[in-house]
């Protein structure tokens, strides 16, 4: 009796009453079985390899995951050519609900005091840090950097938006003035957030570069429609999963993947940005993109003509934490009032 055809009891290795185990040749821990039904896990997996299931990431539209309204998705691989995950190829309507959920955050996001948006933003990198081995995979595979260099690109991106989130109530302190006038009045020139900002995020730069530049105008109250890496996206996708489960409310921080041929010139032209921050885009689409965003005078922020897309060091402090960065994406506004009223 056991597993042999005809047997009384076919799917048991022994009879009732029995104690397993104890047959002739059985070793403890082994699955007993016929050659004409072989059975157990080992079996299966020695037949043929197990095919992984690649995670097919969404996008980040108003502090929800909707997939794409086209129902598009593309590969994403790795440094060394194999497979890593799908991810959602955004459409323009996707980018125009983008901008609208943008828009609609905006004012709710600028009227917070800046020391709340300053803790706001201080707990995204609390979570980064939760999440800091899950960065460091996904850094180390898209960038084909070993873990120690990986490593110290995900500190250096955590210790990044701290940065940047401690500048939120002393921006104002800096770059805001009281006048002198020759007259009974007191002139105040205080800085305001821009609106909505557009972003084309560097392709070098998986999350490093996409912090650096994701950062500065979120400190000062703008709200964010992001382009992510094209080839690299998979770091900015959990990004977006830290923020869902943040403070920062639905809407002000908006992530697409997919091809910046596509979503750019959308970007650029559409009428409700106020800015458009253009690092990442290609050199080919370039001049295109900043006719496109001059055409309803968009401020536009592009990186130093001399240095190379490519070539930059993110890891440079001095050249990527500045509160110049902060200050392109605010708009000064000087206010008169009488003394004495």
């Amino acid at each position: 009796m056991g597993l042999e055809r005809g047997g009384r009891y076919p799917f048991r290795d022994h009879a009732p009453g029995s104690r397993p185990g104890k047959a002739p040749g059985h070793r403890p821990g082994s699955v007993q079985g016929s050659p004409q039904h072989p059975v157990g896990p080992a079996t299966m997996t020695d037949s043929a390899p197990r095919i992984p299931v690649l995670k097919t990431y969404k996008l980040f539209i108003g502090g929800a995951f909707p997939r794409s309204e086209s129902g598009r998705a593309y590969l994403v691989s790795g440094a060394d050519g194999g497979p890593l995950a799908n991810a959602c190829r955004a459409s323009r309507k996707d980018l125009r609900e983008a901008v609208r959920a943008a828009r609609k955050a905006q004012p709710g996001w600028a009227a917070r005091t800046a020391m709340n948006r300053g803790q706001v933003l201080y707990r995204v990198a609390e979570l980064m840090e939760g999440r800091r081995d899950q960065f460091i995979a996904e850094v180390a595979a898209a960038e084909g950097l070993v873990r120690g260099k990986a490593a110290a690109v995900v500190d250096r991106s955590i210790d990044r938006w701290v940065w940047y989130a401690g500048w939120a109530d002393k921006i104002t302190q800096v770059l805001g003035s009281a006048n002198p006038v020759a007259g009974p009045y007191f002139n105040f020139t205080i800085p305001e957030p821009t609106g909505v900002v557009g972003i084309v995020a560097a392709e070098s730069s998986s999350l490093l570069g996409l912090v650096s530049r994701l950062a500065p105008p979120l400190v000062s109250g703008n709200s964010v429609v992001l382009v992510s890496s094209e080839t690299r996206p998979l770091p900015a996708v959990t990004l977006s999963e830290v923020l869902a489960t943040s403070d920062v409310p639905g809407g002000v921080i908006n992530i697409l993947t997919g091809y910046k041929q596509e979503l750019v010139p959308v970007l650029a032209g559409h009428g409700d940005v106020d800015a458009l921050d253009t690092w990442g885009v290609p050199d080919a689409m370039r001049l295109a993109t900043e006719q496109q965003a001059a055409a309803d005078i968009k401020r536009i922020l592009r990186r130093p003509t001399t240095v190379a897309e490519a070539r930059f060091d993110w890891l440079d402090d001095r050249a990527t934490e500045r509160p110049e960065w902060i200050a392109a994406f605010l708009e000064m506004k000087t206010v008169w009032h009488p003394i004495g009223v």
